[in-house]
């Protein structure tokens, strides 16, 4: 299991410069993650955190591909992830989150860039994933077929037309 206390920052031990910030990810950090859309992936996280007066800057920079499963056959896909995220980080007297501010617990002063990485990742995959053309798993894609077929001759077989209607589509053709 990956250990995900390298993704915490202390906030107090933070300098006034910018401090750099480097996360490879891989198999382990979403399984430990415990994420049920990302099955795996290969990425590297590259960033920093400037401490300003009153707040913190966190910048981070995300590269590399993410293994999900593909939407029509179910085999897992590669799909290339490019993210970037800014975040405003603030000391409070309890922990908060709204769009781009997140409140930290000033007793505490521990942020957690680990499921704020993960959310920036699954946000940027797109709504609808599937293989490249041809690429799709070929025994899923006939088995799909078969019943799509037959569920859609089950349906015209079912579908009769009231005699009323075909009287006036008659009068349509005459004219």
């Amino acid at each position: 299991m990956c250990c995900l206390e390298q993704f915490k920052i202390d906030l107090k031990g933070l300098t006034e410069e910018l401090t750099p910030l480097e996360y490879s990810l891989d198999d382990q950090f979403f399984q430990s993650i415990d994420s049920t859309l990302v099955q795996g992936g290969s990425l590297h996280v590259s960033g920093s955190i400037r401490k300003a007066v009153g707040f913190f800057e966190l910048l981070l920079h995300t590269d590399g591909f993410v293994r999900i499963p593909c939407d029509r056959c179910l085999d897992l896909m590669e799909q290339p992830i490019e993210t970037d995220q800014r975040l405003v980080v603030k000391l409070g007297s309890e922990a908060q989150e709204t769009d781009d501010v997140i409140i930290v617990d000033e007793k505490e002063a521990l942020l957690d860039t680990a499921w704020l990485i993960y959310e920036s990742i699954a946000l940027a995959v797109p709504i609808q994933h599937v293989h490249q053309p041809g690429d799709c798993n070929d025994a899923m894609m006939r088995m799909l077929e078969e019943h799509s077929a037959a569920r859609s001759s089950d349906a015209d077989a079912q579908t009769t037309v009231d005699p009323r209607w075909e009287k006036l589509k008659g009068l349509k053709l005459d004219n």
